[in-house]
């Protein structure tokens, strides 16, 4: 890269477009690097537009009042986002929901930033990082073969791509916990490391015969030669190999004694902690490919989720992202190579808004960096800091997935309120702190 650029942008989806416009309208030399247009495409974009939409064409809800993700949204826009400006004018009719003209949309973004005269767009592909460049990685899960190399090479990782199987995670106020208990097995640990759900044998027949005959996602052509991460099973995928193998695995019920009856079930599912709230539980070994209409009427015939709500169902799809707890500090630079930033769906965020909102977040840290200064997270209180401290620090680091921003990943509320006002106490604090947060720290849209 040439010296009449401050900061070399690697990645032109929606993250680092994002970024790009953060740190030009801020004045700064921005060189951005798309791979499309030069020839090469990857096996998911039909265009080599900017900010290209190839999943979906909706940005969920945008109901900033009751929805963590329509908080997001407002967050985005009150600083001034490129994405969120671009989504107005494309979009189209969809209820509550945000849903754009997926064209429409990438034209917009496409035409803004070339519009801007310190952005220079260039269509090439990216194999290596620059030892001393200020840069910014926002390569989406699709990263190309080499540059992924060199990811690995500068974090120490083995590997990057791989089939990222999931598991769902539960809000823990929706478990029944007169039906659950606490325990780990063999009363190890702390004695509520596990939410334990019991099923005699009916029970546990019917749900293998469930998981059989469930809906599946199919895998694109491009995946199938992707392996799992760490060799992750999909429950369905187990259970058709038996119909006990579910209780020697992750249903396994020896060393629980269930409190009502003081004797093991038949089998057991477990939930562990997924935050350090406390209020997200993971479904421990429940990573599958079902359809999430089918996973939800599924999972709810085990006793003590009947009126679950789900924070994240299951998936399974190739993805690439890093394990940004250990790797990144809460600037999101990488500890080993401080110059080098991450941003959007490579670092463990999951979805459009939250990959926008992690670029837009490193695009005005890294300018803050250039005067000498630093921005802090915004609280954890409102979405941009719950999501953050998600990527940064308060995941489980040795099982860190990708996560979309909901609920409990934020603080919790100091007062205690019922439960249908919750989220409205919780998006009010919200945009009170994130006013603060910008007001002290002078970050102008």
């Amino acid at each position: 890269m040439d010296k009449k650029h401050d900061v070399h942008i690697i990645g032109g989806g929606l993250a680092g477009s994002e970024a790009a416009w953060q740190l030009a309208r801020r004045g700064y030399r921005v060189r951005l690097s798309e791979m499309r247009g030069s020839g090469e495409m990857t096996p998911a974009h039909q265009t080599d537009g900017l900010a290209e939409l190839v999943c979906s064409n909706s940005f969920r809800s945008d109901d900033a009042q009751s929805n963590a993700v329509g908080l997001l949204h407002q967050e985005m826009r009150e600083l001034g986002s490129l994405i969120m400006s671009a989504a107005e004018v494309a979009k189209v009719p969809a209820g509550s929901a945000l849903a754009v003209d997926r064209d429409l949309f990438s034209e917009i973004v496409t035409n803004k930033l070339k519009n801007i005269s310190n952005i220079e767009i260039v269509r090439e592909r990216i194999d290596e990082i620059s030892s001393d460049v200020p840069t910014i990685i926002a390569t989406g899960p699709l990263t190309a073969t080499n540059l992924a190399h060199n990811i690995m090479a500068k974090t120490g990782e083995d590997r990057l791509a791989f089939f990222d199987a999931i598991a769902p995670i539960v809000y823990h106020d929706s478990i029944d916990m007169d039906v659950a208990w606490y325990a780990s097995r063999w009363d190890k640990g702390e004695g509520k490391d596990y939410i334990n759900c019991p099923m005699d044998e009916a029970q546990y027949r019917a749900f293998h015969q469930g998981l059989m005959d469930s809906e599946k996602t199919e895998f694109k052509e491009w995946e199938a030669n992707t392996p799992y991460f760490e060799g992750c099973m999909p429950i369905e995928v187990m259970a058709s190999r038996g119909l006990d193998t579910l209780r020697f695995g992750p249903m396994k019920p020896v060393g629980l004694d269930n409190p009502k009856t003081g004797r093991w079930m038949h089998a057991v599912v477990q939930l562990r902690q997924d935050n350090k709230l406390g209020s997200l539980w993971n479904m421990v070994g429940f990573q599958t490919k079902m359809k999430h209409a089918a996973q939800v009427e599924l999972f709810r015939t085990i006793p003590g989720l009947e009126r679950a709500e789900f924070a994240r169902l299951g998936g399974l799809h190739r993805n690439t992202f890093i394990r940004s707890p250990i790797l990144l500090d809460r600037q999101l630079r990488l500890k080993t190579a401080p110059h080098i930033r991450f941003a959007g769906q490579i670092t463990g965020c999951e979805g459009y808004v939250e990959s926008s909102a992690i670029g837009l977040m490193a695009g005005i840290m890294l300018a803050a960096e250039f005067t000498g200064s630093e921005v802090p997270q915004p609280p954890a209180t409102t979405a941009l800091g719950a999501l953050l401290g998600h990527i940064t620090g308060d995941a489980h680091a040795d099982d860190y997935q990708p996560m979309n921003v909901n609920f409990g990943l934020f603080a919790p509320l100091e007062e205690n309120c019922h439960k249908k006002q919750r989220k409205a106490a919780i998006t009010a604090r919200a945009r009170t702190d994130l006013a603060q947060w910008i007001k002290a720290h002078k970050i102008a849209a």
